[in-house]
């Protein structure tokens, strides 16, 4: 019997893309321009490319799927505010690599008020942008940084004639990444998709685990399962790291065996409609944790559930991840991994050779995504509509000082959480992390 499939969730409409557009402009000066570029395909090897994925800022403002395109956002333009420039029609490229929607097709599909194919960007551009005094872009990309110099003095050379080229040029990246890091109710349904995706994914690696498979059996477990849900593929490359390979953090080789009496650690999630799913779980690979395995893991789950219960609105990352070192710092002394008093070893990070990382990070188009972490030089609070990870962990070296049943246990747990206006919603609840609950899935194996 095939494996069930989940219905899709509705897709982002176009009324929301030109809210988020209506949006960004009202932000901005009115004498003010944005241009915002789209991915490019990427060289894989001679004449064959990566697959492509569109850039997430483009995405969230238009969902346009195709490369090599540039949106010109013109606040107050009577014309119509948005252009699009795009790929041109070519019958012959696209007999190779498939129909491109052309300037009607971005209009008729994807709303944007005007279209043109980029054969006549250059052109139409400079009258575009005449007259408008400043220009967002986003400033870490070279290649529209170029563009908008070029521009510029284009325009300034036609200034005897009456061209006004823009005066300054600004950052975009700020203003829209704010608007990127509370979701809708649209694209929450996608987050949650992704993450149920990624949950059966992480089932499925525990149902297929046994000794003398390797790293790569379980990867393929898992992306299969990304794929057959319908997502484009991993979010992110998937981590499937067996014994001491689970005590490095990003771990992507995925090539060594997986070995009786070892844990592996699966840090994987599906990209779904360019929505990311992120999970980490640690296992037995023959599905019983052994004594030393089980009093580590089960420090790491208590403090990864009291914090996943910390999060509400109001509450912040900084708050969080201090409750988890304070809650991972004394376990570790509990256990003799370290000596003293827990707000010594905190104060001096003795700590941090068993725990090197932050707790949390936003997820959305990005599985790292955008969004200021502090405002007013102080800890952001928790909002509504906000998604964030949960991923406290111990990586516990091999080192002679270290007692034997310790040496080489890497564990890390990781729940995808959404801010609600109560408290929160655990979007990745359909894999389990207690230790019996593992245990009993992996003997129905």
């Amino acid at each position: 019997m095939l494996p069930e499939i989940l219905p899709r969730p509705a897709p982002i409409g176009n009324d929301e893309y030109r809210a988020r557009r209506q949006s960004l402009m009202e932000a901005l000066p009115a004498d003010s321009a944005v241009l915002l570029p789209g991915a490019a395909l990427v060289s894989r090897s001679r004449d064959s490319e990566f697959p492509f994925r569109q850039d997430s800022d483009f995405h969230y403002l238009t969902g346009f799927p195709e490369p090599d395109a540039l949106l010109v956002l013109l606040p107050g333009r009577e014309e119509g505010a948005s252009v699009l420039f795009c790929q041109d029609r070519d019958p012959t490229q696209e007999a190779w690599t498939g129909i491109r929607l052309g300037a009607e097709g971005a209009v008729r599909e994807h709303g944007v008020d005007q279209a043109f194919e980029n054969a006549e960007r250059d052109a139409r551009l400079e009258a575009l942008l005449d007259g408008r005094r400043t220009l967002y872009l986003p400033l870490a990309d070279a290649g529209t940084l170029a563009l908008a110099d070029e521009l510029r003095g284009r325009l300034a050379a036609r200034m005897r004639r009456g061209a006004r080229p823009p005066e300054a040029f600004a950052d975009i990246a700020p203003l829209l990444h704010e608007r990127r890091l509370v979701k809708s109710d649209t694209e929450l349904a996608l987050i949650r998709h992704a993450a149920e995706i990624s949950a059966r994914a992480h089932v499925r690696a525990m149902q297929a685990a046994r000794p003398g498979l390797a790293e790569y059996h379980l990867q393929a477990e898992l992306e299969h399962e990304f794929r057959w849900q319908g997502g484009s593929g991993p979010a992110y490359a998937s981590i499937v790291g067996g014994g001491i390979n689970a005590c490095v953090l990003h771990y992507i080789e995925n090539r060594d065996g997986l070995h009786d009496g070892d844990l592996v650690l699966i840090d994987a999630g599906a990209e779904f409609d360019l929505y990311a799913g992120d999970i980490t779980r640690t296992f037995p690979v023959n599905g019983r944790f052994g004594e030393a395995q089980r009093a580590l893991y089960e420090l790491v789950l208590e403090v990864q559930e009291r914090a996943v219960a910390a999060v509400r609105p109001g509450a912040t990352l900084a708050e969080i991840h201090e409750l988890v070192v304070h809650g991972l710092t004394e376990g570790l002394i509990g256990l003799g991994l370290l000596e003293g008093e827990v707000r010594a070893r905190i104060d001096d990070e003795s700590y941090r050779r068993f725990y090197l990382h932050s707790t949390s990070h936003w997820l959305g188009l990005d599985v790292h995504d955008v969004g200021r972490y502090r405002r007013d030089d102080q800890p952001r609070p928790l909002e509504p509509g906000m998604v964030l990870t949960i991923e406290p962990g111990l990586y516990v070296p091999a080192d002679d000082d270290i007692p034997e049943p310790f040496r080489g246990i890497g564990i890390r747990i990781e729940d995808d959480v959404a801010v609600t206006a109560t408290g929160h919603e655990v979007l990745t609840a359909g894999v389990p992390k207690r230790v019996a609950e593992i245990e009993a899935l992996m003997a129905r194996k």
